[in-house]
């Protein structure tokens, strides 16, 4: 089994990523992101994101009733479909689904974001939360069955809301129940760097012992990742491979050993 995370960059080669993954034997789940089309879409429609930083250094997308109209548009959407139908043409029989579809992905909507504004600690609330639960039997149902599935956001709350979510931290709770022997994740980068905007700072080894120490050297949304990347291995042992998603071949150089192997 393995799970591979797209990242929502614009840059991204899908038809090399796909055509990749139609020659594996192996089966797969796809989680994948579409900010760059969010985006496009937000100054399209006249939307303004809100980008909040918490006390702990943490940013995110502040969720509101927009941002879940644009997440079910970009990345359950058009998003989405694309994929399945670059999909249905390389031979893989995919099924597209969003978190809410089936429940497919339940999640705890968040109490708040703590940030600091204007000197003082503001408690925001939005449509955002962590996801919680996967609905096992309908993606063992869809695996069995020869469909692959496709996932995105948003997902849904307890309360049967629609929410956003981090797609770090879906791929943590699905390595959680399937034990994947790799986790490949593509991002607009050669692997891990050191320096975002210096390509030849790439560290391609990683241990799982030393990411605490890289989450302190970086900041922002790197931040993030690095902390959901040390809770992919609280489930157990695997690989994760960080790695360029813009290549002529994305996963075959992945899992060839280019980019950033952490196990």
């Amino acid at each position: 089994m393995l799970l591979i995370k797209i990242g929502g960059g614009k840059e991204l080669n899908l038809d090399g990523i796909i055509s990749d993954l139609a020659t594996l034997k192996e089966k797969f789940i796809i989680v994948h992101g579409a900010n760059a089309l969010r985006d496009e879409l937000a100054q399209k429609l006249g939307y303004q994101k809100k980008v909040v930083t918490s006390l702990s250094g943490y940013d995110s997308v502040l969720s509101n009733e927009e941002t879940i109209d644009l997440a079910m548009m970009a990345y359950a959407g058009l998003k989405n479909k694309r994929i399945v139908e670059l999909c249905q043409q390389k031979g893989i029989n995919a099924v597209g689904l969003s978190g809410i579809d089936g429940k497919v992905i339940q999640g705890k909507r968040n109490s708040g974001i703590k940030v600091r504004e204007g000197g003082k600690t503001l408690l925001l609330h939005d449509f955002s939360g962590k996801p919680k639960s996967i609905n096992r039997q309908l993606l063992d149902l869809l695996l069995e069955n020869g469909y692959t599935p496709i996932l995105s956001v948003p997902l849904i709350d307890e309360n049967n809301f629609a929410i956003n979510s981090e797609n770090d931290d879906i791929i943590a709770l699905l390595q959680s129940e399937f034990k994947a022997d790799k986790i490949i994740s593509l991002i607009e980068a050669p692997g891990f760097l050191l320096d975002k905007n210096d390509p030849t700072s790439l560290v391609s080894k990683i241990s799982k012992a030393e990411l605490e120490e890289m989450e302190q050297k970086v900041d922002g949304r790197m931040k993030r990742k690095i902390l959901a990347l040390r809770k992919l291995f609280e489930a157990g042992d695997t690989t994760v491979i960080l790695s360029d998603g813009r290549t002529e071949n994305p996963i075959n150089d992945a899992l060839n050993g280019k980019g950033t192997t952490i196990s």
